[in-house]
């Protein structure tokens, strides 16, 4: 595989599994009584906090999972714990405590929390997002391609920020009712991708045969 193989095929396989553009409505709705500026501040907050976690477990995860003694499917657990918190209060049209704490309210820096989590992690970069980056990082059997990697994360969560930040410039066109309807909708399916979370790590742990 050439260089610019292995680019192409890091960049699509991040950009698939990461999948922002399927991720917008989810984060629209998330969000629906917050000014565009705040989204576009929140979505570069979250594909930052995305980059370096990608990074990180890009080139340090199999020794910081062995270290702790962490496996995937516990991550894997551990992410659809978080969705499905997230996911319950969406479908009651409520904020939920997962995004905001009364003490983080007064402070008025729950916004940054929303961005970390769920939405940098695990939307963006979730457990299939994390293992990919590993992944390829294990297959990079050059130093070109190696050093090329860390660019290709960089210009993936560039072009999530893009289309986030180009979401929430048209989210104005949905009025308050569509935009509950879609936050249940996309509770919904958030609730789906979590139970999806729990069953894929079930099924890597071999409890489960699909």
């Amino acid at each position: 595989m050439t260089l610019f193989e292995y680019c192409l095929f890091a960049f699509s396989s991040l950009f698939v599994i990461m999948d922002p553009i399927a991720t917008v409505p989810v984060f629209l709705a998330m969000t629906p009584h917050d000014t565009m500026e705040k989204r576009v501040r929140m979505a570069r907050i979250a594909c930052l906090v995305a980059t370096g976690v990608l990074l990180g477990f890009a080139f340090a995860g199999r020794w910081v999972f062995a270290l702790l003694g962490i496996t995937m499917p516990a991550f894997q657990m551990a992410a659809s714990i978080v969705l499905l918190l997230v996911a319950l209060d969406m479908l009651r049209a409520q904020r939920s405590p997962v995004k905001e704490s009364s003490e983080e309210t007064t402070a008025a820096a729950q916004k940054d929390d929303i961005a970390i989590t769920p939405l940098a992690v695990p939307l963006l970069a979730g457990p299939g997002a994390i293992s990919t980056a590993i992944l390829l990082h294990n297959k990079a059997d050059t130093f070109p391609k190696i050093a090329a990697l860390p660019v290709v994360i960089v210009v993936v969560c560039l072009a999530s920020f893009l289309i986030f930040a180009l979401g929430a410039r048209t989210a104005g066109w949905f009025g308050p009712i569509a935009m509950k309807l879609v936050e249940r909708l996309m509770g919904l399916l958030l609730a789906a991708i979590a139970c999806q979370f729990l069953l894929n790590a079930l099924r890597d742990l071999k409890l489960v045969a699909f």
